[in-house]
C-alpha cells in the first residue's frame, strides 16, 4: 500500500499506471495519443468550425442559435428530456448539421465523438421499446453559441439533449474549459433488437467495478459510503458544485496496482475530449497531490444492481450512477469546482484585461 504520509504527485501514478497497464497508452484507450504540448491549432479549429456554422444559418436560425455571452442561458444546463433553447438538429439542413457536428468533433476525441453519437442514437432504441417519439427524438439535440467566436474575447459552445450536455468555454484560442460534461445512457445495455449488446458507457461501469472489487475488506469498508446508491448523481444539474462528503478511500491507501485502475478510470473520462483539451487536464492533474484524490462507492458491487461511485480531487469531481430502470440507466458527469463554464479562466482573463487598461 502507498503510504498516506507521502505527497505523491499524480505524475508518479500516471507512470505507474502506464507500466502496469502494459502499454504507454492506458488499457481501453485505443484512440488516445501521448501527452504532447497543447497546440493552438485544435482550439482554432473549433473557432473556425463555429464561424462556418454561424455563416450557414438564416437570420431566423441565427436568432435561436446565438446568445450573448452574458446570457443566463449559458449556465442553464440539464440532461433530461425538456424544452430547450438553441437550434435543434431538426431545424437544420444536412449541410448545417454537418457544420454543427464539426464544432463537436473539434472538442471531442474520436472515441468521445462516437460515444456522443451512440447516446443520441439510443433515442431510437427507446422508441423501439415503446416510448413516445415526441420525447425520444435523435433530432432534439440543440446547438448554442454564446458570444461571438473570437480569438480575443470569450465565447462558448453547447451541444445538449437527452443524456448529453457538452459545454466548451474558450477564452482566447489557447485556453478552453470543458465542464460540465455529461454523458448518459438509457438503456445502459441494449437487451433486444438489432442493437442488442450495445453498451455506450461500458468502460465507465466496468472499470469502476473492477476497482471496487480489487479492494481488500478494510479498504472496501473505507470506500463504501452507503449500502444504498443515490437515485441520481448527487450534484444534479447545479450551475456550481462544491466538494462532496464523505470522501471514501484516499488514493494513497491503494496498492499500486489498484491506483493504476483508478488512473485508468480517470482516463476514460479524460479521453472523451480532444487530445489538446485532455492533455491540459492531465497536466493539471499531474500537479495534484494524489493523496487528495479519493474514490467512493455506494450500493451493490454486482452487475445489474443499483450502484454509484465518485472520484474527487481538490479541483474536480467525477460522478457515476446506474440505479434507474433496474440498474440499466447510466449518468456520468465531470465537474470542476472552480472551472465549470470557464469561471477560473474568465476571472483571470478579466483581471488581465483590467491590468492592460490600467484599472
Amino acid at each position: 500500500m502507498i503510504g498516506s504520509r507521502w505527497a505523491l504527485p499524480l505524475t508518479t501514478l500516471l507512470t505507474c499506471a502506464a507500466a502496469l497497464a502494459g502499454s504507454a497508452v492506458w488499457q481501453g484507450q485505443a484512440d488516445a495519443k501521448p501527452v504532447a504540448p497543447v497546440s493552438e491549432y485544435e482550439f482554432a479549429e473549433m473557432l473556425t468550425a463555429a464561424e462556418a456554422f454561424l455563416r450557414s444559418l438564416s437570420p431566423a436560425q441565427r436568432s435561436k442559435a446565438l446568445f450573448a455571452f452574458e446570457d443566463a442561458e449559458r449556465l442553464n444546463w440539464h440532461f433530461v428530456p425538456r424544452a430547450r433553447r438553441g437550434l435543434p438538429l431538426k431545424e437544420m439542413s444536412a449541410q448545417q448539421r454537418e457544420l454543427a457536428r464539426g464544432i463537436l468533433r473539434a472538442g471531442l476525441s474520436r472515441r468521445g465523438y462516437l460515444t456522443a453519437n451512440t447516446i443520441i442514437d439510443l433515442e431510437l432504441v427507446l422508441r423501439e421499446m415503446g416510448e413516445s417519439p415526441k420525447f425520444r427524438d435523435p433530432e432534439l439535440y440543440f446547438f448554442s453559441i454564446f458570444g461571438t467566436p473570437s480569438r480575443t474575447t470569450p465565447w462558448s459552445f453547447r451541444a445538449e439533449g437527452h443524456h448529453l450536455s457538452l459545454n466548451f468555454t474558450l477564452v482566447r484560442d489557447t485556453l478552453a474549459a470543458t465542464a460540465p460534461a455529461f454523458f448518459g445512457a438509457n438503456p445502459a445495455e441494449v437487451r433486444r433488437g438489432a442493437r442488442r449488446g450495445l453498451r455506450a458507457l461500458a468502460d465507465e461501469e466496468d472499470i469502476g467495478r473492477e476497482l471496487v472489487l480489487s479492494l481488500a475488506e478494510r479498504q472496501r469498508a473505507r470506500a463504501l459510503i452507503s449500502e444504498d446508491a443515490p437515485r441520481d448523481i448527487v450534484t444534479g444539474n447545479a450551475a456550481r458544485v462544491e466538494p462532496l462528503s464523505p470522501i471514501g478511500i484516499r488514493a494513497t491507501e491503494l496498492r499500486p496496482e489498484q491506483a493504476a485502475i483508478l488512473v485508468r478510470l480517470l482516463e476514460v473520462y479524460l479521453g472523451r475530449m480532444a487530445e489538446p483539451l485532455a492533455a491540459r487536464r492531465r497536466a493539471a492533474l499531474q500537479r495534484t497531490n494524489f493523496a487528495e484524490v479519493t474514490f467512493a462507492w455506494a450500493g451493490s458491487t454486482r452487475r445489474g444492481e443499483a450502484h454509484y461511485y465518485r472520484i474527487q480531487g481538490p479541483s474536480f469531481l467525477v460522478e457515476y450512477d446506474n440505479t434507474q430502470n433496474g440498474a440499466n440507466h447510466i449518468h456520468t458527469v465531470w465537474r470542476d469546482f472552480d472551472g465549470d463554464f470557464g469561471r477560473d479562466l474568465l476571472r483571470e482573463h478579466y483581471r488581465s484585461a483590467g491590468r492592460s487598461h490600467g484599472h
